[in-house]
């Protein structure tokens, strides 16, 4: 890896004088991380990207060796709804430090990959009652990529329902819409007679469907 770079195709003589580790590690593999990072970038944003890293600190990989304090008390003001301001002061000044401990001194704790293997260690040994909102702090980050994931889903079936010719309809109406595209595995499920049935007993109509 220490010998001169000759890029192919082109003369040795006006070559730069640079090792071939230096290639590869300069000119191909920071230029793919580079690019990586862009598009990270363009992706998430600020907000996203701090959700992310605050929820990577629940991770009990390597016994806990990703834990941050601050960082789980700043998730929760992520969710005002779901912790009060005592909440959040409670957890800040007593269940963290007092999960963090039990967590690192209890055996069966040990060696977990992953907070799905977390949350359902905490069920199965009753922690989530006596750590109940690190084990809301679970439960919504196990949600975030499902809650992610049909929000996606909803704006790419947007293009299709809302189209330049039907750009007029009301937003009741393209809710309407927009659940049956999304769930359109649950409406295959169900019996076309049914349906009708059920539209015709709504109100008294002229004619039989």
């Amino acid at each position: 890896m220490d010998d001169v770079y000759f890029p192919l195709g082109r003369p040795r003589r006006n070559a730069q004088q640079i090792t071939n580790l230096h290639h590869y590690k300069v000119e191909l593999f920071y230029t793919a991380v580079d690019m990586q990072l862009q598009e990270l970038n363009t992706r998430f944003d600020e907000i996203n990207t701090d959700l992310l890293c605050c929820v990577a600190c629940l991770n009990p990989d390597d016994l806990f060796v990703d834990y941050d304090k601050d960082k789980l008390v700043k998730l929760a003001t992520f969710y005002p709804t779901e912790f009060s301001k005592d909440d959040i002061l409670h957890l800040g000044l007593h269940q963290l430090d007092a999960y963090i401990y039990d967590m690192k001194t209890v055996q069966r704790f040990a060696g977990l990959k992953g907070i799905a293997e977390l949350s359902r260690e905490m069920v199965a040994s009753k922690k989530h009652r006596v750590f109940p909102l690190v084990y809301r702090l679970l439960k919504l980050a196990l949600l975030l990529p499902v809650a992610t994931a049909s929000v996606e889903r909803a704006f790419s079936a947007m293009n299709y329902v809302k189209n330049t010719l039907r750009n007029r309809m009301s937003d009741d109406v393209m809710n309407d819409f927009l659940v049956g595209y999304i769930e359109s595995d649950i409406l295959d499920s169900l019996d076309d007679e049914c349906i009708l049935d059920t539209f015709q007993t709504m109100k008294t109509r002229r004619g039989s469907l």
